[in-house]
């Protein structure tokens, strides 16, 4: 070849390149400096420990809030924060995102074929049978029947107890303990532990034994199963009707455990942030003490807390219980924004970071401002705004939106005012707590507070 050509050749290789690169610029989404082969693998393991705040950065940095993370040994993942993409991954595409193989591998010894571990038909058919019975009228009265149970014969006298003393305790634990109790009386109709903080267990003997779960699990159904073939049984809880419907035990237990792991986790966790809050703003504590006693904590009364459903929302939108959600790409796709997906992908959204995006909600996103959820942004309006669940999906949304999403807003609601109306809960720290993000996320070392009586006609200023 003579050197014309091959100069022409190489000029030629050279602008095609160049158009290639700029042709697949248009379609690379932001993210992290990535090398070939190693990809952001530096940069990745610099900010191993502060992955929440690096994530929400380099999305809060891109044009489309969404960020590419490809690093050596790992799969490719795709995080946004972005609700047109959301949606189109939770609703609109939602046969191409299904958790996916990767994912139930890891929970598959602990939760098996639970509802929250698989998907396609096994899926379908677990939901529409949770979802039958979770609409069920009756499961509903037993479950605000074991609510009112639970608080006004365990909890406040446990609180009662500890403001006598006005000894530390730590009331996530404490939270923790009662949620787990609730869901395991809906859930298996039986009473599995008690308040009592010095008899409180280890959250890691509760993941290491996992066979003990499944045994435990199992003998109570075997139970449940005799007390029900003798008809002495209680059908009300949800247990019995899974028995009902014929479903085989293993199929049972998976689905149970994983009711319960939800349950116990993300509203006590929600409920411990949300009283951490409040005490850094006294002036919103003294408007939900005094919400919360005009309504006397009744059942019927629920509705009218709007001003305790706002900074529930508002809480979870700043410290969510799930951080980020992923599913597994089925086929190749593009997103919304354009940025393309190819099978195999890790594609996550990301909660926490879409709390904090400026576009999503402002200037202030930082603050604390329950306000910000009624119309016209003022509290006096006395109307929640209806938010798009894609752009707050605390509780998912779509095809797979929590179930319990309302019975969750129910017990945080009577569970807070009950004891906001009674007690003062002050933090013996004054440093700010560390956020943990967890399978579902909770406060590092708990929340160590002393409880104290509270005065009805003191007045409290932030």
């Amino acid at each position: 070849m003579s050197p014309l050509l091959l100069y022409l050749s190489l000029l030629l290789s050279l602008i095609t390149t160049i158009i290639s690169f700029h042709h697949r610029r248009r379609h690379v989404i932001s993210g992290p400096p990535t090398y070939p082969l190693i990809g952001c693998i530096i940069s990745f393991y610099k900010n191993r420990r502060r992955l929440l705040d690096w994530y929400t950065a380099l999305l809060s940095q891109s044009p489309t809030n969404t960020i590419v993370i490809t690093r050596l040994g790992a799969r490719r993942t795709i995080v946004t924060a972005n609700p047109s993409n959301v949606e189109y991954i939770l609703k609109t595409n939602f046969p191409n995102y299904p958790k996916g193989k990767p994912f139930t591998d890891i929970l598959g010894d602990f939760l098996g074929y639970g509802i929250f571990n698989v998907d396609g038909d096994a899926w379908r058919a677990q939901r529409k049978l949770v979802s039958h019975e979770f609409t069920a009228r009756s499961l509903k009265e037993f479950f605000i029947t074991t609510l009112e149970e639970e608080v006004e014969k365990e909890l406040v006298p446990m609180m009662e107890s500890l403001a006598e003393t006005e000894k530390a305790v730590d009331l996530q634990e404490l939270l923790r303990r009662l949620t787990f109790n609730m869901v395991c009386r809906v859930s298996l109709g039986v009473e599995r532990c008690c308040l009592d903080p010095k008899e409180l267990g280890s959250e890691k003997e509760l993941k290491e034994a996992v066979g003990e779960v499944h045994k435990a699990v199992s003998e109570m159904i075997a139970i449940k199963k005799e007390v029900m073939g003798n008809n002495n049984g209680d059908d009300q809880d949800l247990l019995s009707r899974l028995i009902a419907a014929g479903y085989e035990e293993v199929e049972i237990r998976d689905i149970v455990i994983s009711l319960i792991m939800a349950g116990r986790d993300t509203t006590s966790a929600a409920m411990t942030w949300l009283f951490w809050l409040l005490s850094c703003h006294r002036g919103m504590e003294s408007a939900v003490v005094e919400e919360a006693t005009r309504a006397a904590t009744r059942m019927e009364g629920l509705e009218d807390m709007k001003l305790l459903k706002a900074c529930l929302c508002e809480s979870m939108r700043l410290y969510p219980p799930v951080v980020w959600d992923s599913k597994h790409a089925v086929v190749d796709d593009l997103l919304p924004d354009n940025t393309p997906v190819r099978a195999g992908d890790r594609v996550t959204y990301f909660p926490y970071g879409m709390g904090r995006m400026e576009g999503l909600w402002g200037e202030d996103w930082f603050e604390f401002r329950p306000e910000r959820w009624f119309v016209d942004n003022e509290e006096k309006s006395c109307e929640l705004k209806r938010v798009c669940p894609y752009k707050y999906p605390i509780f998912q949304a779509g095809p797979r939106v929590c179930l319990g999403k309302e019975m969750a807003f129910v017990q945080m609601t009577y569970v807070v005012a009950s004891i906001l109306r009674r007690f003062e809960i002050r933090p013996v720290s004054q440093k700010r707590p560390v956020y943990v993000p967890l399978l579902t996320a909770h406060m590092a070392g708990g929340l160590n507070v002393v409880v104290k009586r509270r005065c009805q006609n003191k007045t409290e200023t932030s």
